[in-house]
């Protein structure tokens, strides 16, 4: 038995991997596969594993994927279990007291639940659980593996992962500052977060957005060192790898930028008009389930169907970062050219004398046509979501308001346009009034404090909870930036002919070029461009490490403080509902898949970007975008993946101290 780091430095070749799929790999080549060799004669094993390992297991594998490893059981530790002495067991569990006490129990005494086990640790394992398994002399000769895999996230995508700490915006930015519980929450996810550079075998450059203080009489609060906290801790679990990880690099390899909700108050709350976001935002899914209506064989009533929709979809891949009308126009084209390139389907169609294809022509034409059943159900079941999604659009309204939230971030509408909006429309549904208003709080704070506060609420007539959140937002701000933009100053320098204010700079000038309600992007976005430029303000951004010679001399990437060659900042576009149809600007996934996948080797270091308090889709669509602009591969970690009812639901408990998530499900 042996207590080691699992290596990954060889184990794929030389073929570039994302993040979901070296998770993969390692998972079941490093784990699994390792666990047939030695003096393993079993065919098939237990596979065990805990809460947290279950779900970053099904992040990055199919049940599939495991059986062909040769597992036949998946078990809970926590569960009462069938002895199987026959067969080899496997643990993924994570290095707590608990799950070890656990593993002895199984493995321990003259007659142990298993024949052999192979032991993988999700994170490093301390060396008083080590010594405690040492102890017992019967487990030992029955311990297989003893490793620490350090894989303890979940890759939500392939350039993007969470550290699953859902309370994290309730115990970091609670009205009454609670440390103790701050602190715990940041030492998990600076752990969670150093196993990402373990597993990818990068050593980067930490930097972290620096506490605002205005003048030394400001105090600085916890919420304002959050960023600096989570930089020095991740740091330390760094150094650590660096110092005991056989092939852990010992000069940086890339970068990465700490960040936390502050930074973009916005983006959680307006309307994101892209595929992905409006599929999560407006279809109440559970995850990335989808529930599909199908027709039933038997000529019953339909049947209902899952779905999930994520990357192993190449339709999906193809669409969801593309605005939704365009991604509904792209959707009729791929069913107009299906059929009138199969004669069969041409037929079906043309009994209907030439309309327009529903969703159940469709389906009928899956039935008549077997043979293209899964092209046509793919298309059948996208055609669906955005003929559903546009329907809501419709009836809610959606448009006018989304115009609003943009006019309003540009500062092309102000106060008075929001008020006239909130008593006139009173057909808008509550929670979108609520975002307004949010959007409203987020660039005008001064406005909902005191007696003017007091008169907003009454007029637009929210319940009490709602504006919870809409006061809540002063607790995202920071008390220098609320000081700051109470006096009228602003961070970002904007055009000094608006009278309104404005939360975001025109990036296309005086004219408007953006095309119809794709106007907003993520702070992320301008911050990320600056890291790769060199230009992102030391004194905001500082460095835990020093940049070493080395990272200079590379010669695949741009070096960190020197500017790459020009380009365009973004294509001219025109104002329309949709983008041109053969416009490649780098938002939709295929525009990034045409340019990125098949050259990643070809580009510069990794750039990661973690935000504290969650994350947003329109931030990880811009990851995927920038990947393709700036030639470095940008990934994307948060504490979770927030949709705004879920955001909304978790501001509100920011002074719900008697409430928490498990109350407020959304």
């Amino acid at each position: 038995m042996s207590l080691s780091d699992s290596d990954s430095s060889s184990s794929y070749g030389s073929d570039y991997k994302n993040l979901r799929q070296i998770s993969r790999e390692r998972l079941l080549h490093e784990m699994l596969r390792s666990a047939k060799t030695g003096n393993s004669k079993s065919t098939w094993k237990v596979l065990i594993m805990d809460r947290l390992t279950v779900k970053i297991m099904s992040y990055s594998c199919k049940m599939a994927d495991i059986t062909q490893e040769g597992v036949s059981l998946v078990e809970d530790i926590y569960r009462r279990r069938q002895p199987l002495p026959s067969m080899d067991a496997i643990y993924f569990i994570q290095p707590t007291k608990e799950n070890v006490i656990m593993f002895l129990s199984d493995m321990s005494g003259k007659s142990p639940l298993y024949k052999k086990a192979f032991v993988f640790f999700s994170s490093p394992i301390s060396r008083e659980l080590v010594s405690h398994i040492k102890k017992d002399s019967s487990v030992l000769t029955r311990i297989g593996a003893l490793r620490e895999m350090n894989l303890e996230y979940f890759a939500i995508d392939s350039q993007g992962f969470i550290t699953d700490n859902e309370r994290a915006l309730e115990e970091l930015f609670v009205d009454e500052e609670d440390s103790r519980k701050g602190d715990a929450c940041l030492n998990v996810m600076a752990s969670r977060i150093a196993t990402v550079f373990a597993s990818l075998r990068e050593f980067p450059f930490v930097r972290y957005r620096a506490a605002k203080s205005l003048d030394v009489t400001t105090m600085t609060t916890f919420r304002d060192l959050i960023p600096t906290k989570l930089a020095a801790r991740i740091w330390d679990c760094l150094i650590q790898y660096k110092q005991k990880t056989e092939h852990f690099p010992q000069t940086e390899t890339c970068e990465l930028l700490i960040l936390d909700r502050s930074i973009d108050q916005i983006a959680p709350i307006i309307h994101e008009w892209t595929y992905d976001a409006m599929c999560h935002d407006l279809l109440n899914m559970e995850g990335n389930k989808y529930v599909h209506e199908v027709l039933s064989k038997a000529g019953g009533p339909p049947e209902k169907k899952d779905v999930l929709l994520e990357e192993h979809d190449p339709v999906w891949l193809e669409l969801r970062h593309a605005h939704i009308a365009d991604a509904s126009e792209r959707l009729h084209e791929k069913m107009t050219n299906f059929v009138s390139k199969n004669k069969a389907a041409k037929i079906q169609h043309g009994s209907r004398d030439g309309g327009e294809l529903s969703t159940r022509d469709l389906q009928q034409m899956v039935q008549a046509l077997p043979q293209y059943s899964e092209q046509i159900d793919k298309i059948s079941l996208h055609v669906e979501i955005a003929g559903k999604i546009n329907r809501i659009i419709r009836e809610s309204g959606l448009r006018e308001l989304g115009q609003l939230e943009q006019d309003l971030v540009f500062g092309d509408a102000g106060m008075t346009d929001v008020i006239k909006f909130l008593t006139t429309k009173e057909d808008a549904t509550r929670e979108n009034k609520l975002r307004l208003l949010m959007i409203l709080a987020a660039i005008y704070p001064e406005k909902f404090e005191g007696e003017e506060g007091h008169n907003i609420m009454k007029v637009v007539r929210l319940p009490q909870d709602d504006m919870n959140a809409v006061n809540n937002m002063r607790l995202l701000a920071g008390a220098s930036d609320t000081k700051k933009r109470s006096t009228g100053a602003f961070s970002l320098k904007f055009d000094i002919h608006k009278k309104k204010r404005a939360a975001r700079k025109d990036r296309t000038g005086a004219e408007e070029t953006t095309w119809q309600l794709s106007r907003f992007y993520p702070m992320i976005e301008e911050l990320i461009d600056k890291l790769s430029k060199g230009e992102l303000s030391k004194d905001e951004y500082p460095c835990m490490n020093d940049p070493s010679p080395t990272f200079h001399g590379t010669s695949q990437s741009t070096p960190m403080h020197q500017a790459p060659a020009p380009h365009s900042m973004r294509s001219r576009r025109t104002p329309t509902w949709a983008r041109p149809r053969n416009s490649d600007d780098g938002y939709s996934s295929d525009s990034v898949l045409r340019h990125a996948s098949s050259d990643f080797k070809k580009m510069g270091q990794r750039i990661f970007v973690f935000i504290v308090g969650g994350a947003t889709r329109s931030e990880l669509r811009v990851c995927h975008k920038l990947t393709s602009k700036l030639r470095r591969e940008v990934i994307l970690g948060s504490s979770s993946l927030d949709d705004p009812p879920h955001f909304i639901t978790k501001l509100k408990l920011l002074t719900a101290n008697e409430l928490s998530l498990d109350d407020l499900q959304i």
